[in-house]
């Protein structure tokens, strides 16, 4: 998925004592498949460091579809696809060819630059299938961003995974809940998919500084206050929040962390704290040296890609 400042979402004005901030995803079709975006957002960049949100369906594919994000560049940033129902089959510059499956964690570290694709596999594209999950980018903090591209895969079973009184939460990035997933962080993060039964209560984390949730399904009360499926809320640092799901249960993605020491700038695929490094990366792409220059098209898949904008 790609950054563009056409699909901004809303922040509609309120006067909620509960949140700071209420955002609201813009819809856009590509083609039988529907993307929300909750960040970058006018009134809000980031959550902690997470700079990006795209909620990804749910949609239904017939026999032989599917879908192909060809090979595209990052810096600046860390990806993570986290998928609720279908898979994905990742291919990257650093070498990796794995499948994402519903409950695992592809994360990519993009640093000074990395090339990528994610499509439906040929298996899958033999049934009917579907596709629903979210994608995420974590800026990187500035002594990351030239760092050497790196990739790292975790399944189900190597996430922290809490079941109790009608939730269950899997840790997915950093710490929360007294857990610690073992993906490679460079700054304090939170990030996890919780399922709450009607009527169940989660506590958010008071212990990080900055503080989010999306609701994927059903809804959540907040202080008296009810959130649907494809809102987000951004919290105060310092409240105590707890989370109580409604009447049909609730799917959230929450997250947050430590704030960075300053905006970044945002471009197409790029993320940077300068301009100049953004300018730089759009250059390299655009003389598609793969051979020798910065970004290498992924072994295996390096018959097309996406040209700069």
């Amino acid at each position: 998925m790609s950054w563009n400042p056409t699909q901004n979402p809303e922040c509609p004005l309120d006067s909620l004592d509960s949140i700071e901030t209420l955002i609201i995803p813009r819809a856009r079709d590509l083609g039988g498949f529907e993307v929300r975006r909750a960040l970058p957002a006018p009134k809000r960049q980031m959550v902690g460091p997470f700079i990006f949100f795209d909620q990804m369906g749910p949609a239904e594919f017939l026999t032989g579809g599917g879908i192909d994000v060809r090979p595209h560049p990052h810096i600046g940033l860390a990806t993570v696809t986290y998928l609720y129902k279908g898979e994905f089959h990742h291919r990257d510059s650093t070498g990796a060819d794995q499948m994402v499956y519903p409950g695992e964690v592809n994360w990519m570290i993009a640093g000074n630059g990395v090339t990528h694709s994610e499509r439906t596999s040929d298996e899958m594209r033999t049934r009917p299938g579907s596709l629903f999950g979210i994608q995420t980018w974590v800026a990187l903090p500035e002594h990351a961003e030239d760092s050497d591209a790196s990739f790292e895969h975790h399944g189900r079973e190597a996430l922290p995974f809490i079941d109790e009184g009608g939730k269950q939460v899997r840790l997915i990035l950093g710490s929360a809940y007294g857990a610690t997933a073992p993906v490679k962080t460079f700054t304090e993060t939170f990030y996890a998919d919780a399922v709450l039964a009607a009527g169940a209560k989660l506590p958010l984390p008071d212990n990080h500084e900055d503080r989010g949730v999306y609701v994927s399904e059903g809804s959540v009360t907040i202080a008296g206050d009810t959130f649907e499926a494809g809102r987000m809320m951004v919290f105060r640092p310092g409240d105590h929040i707890t989370l109580t799901a409604g009447e049909r249960g609730a799917r959230l993605m929450v997250l947050g962390g430590e704030t960075l020491n300053g905006p970044r700038y945002i471009s197409w695929n790029f993320v940077a704290s300068s301009q100049e490094r953004i300018d730089a990366a759009k250059e390299a792409w655009r003389q598609g040296d793969w051979a020798h220059g910065r970004f290498q098209l992924p072994p295996g898949d390096d018959a097309e890609f996406i040209p700069l904008p």
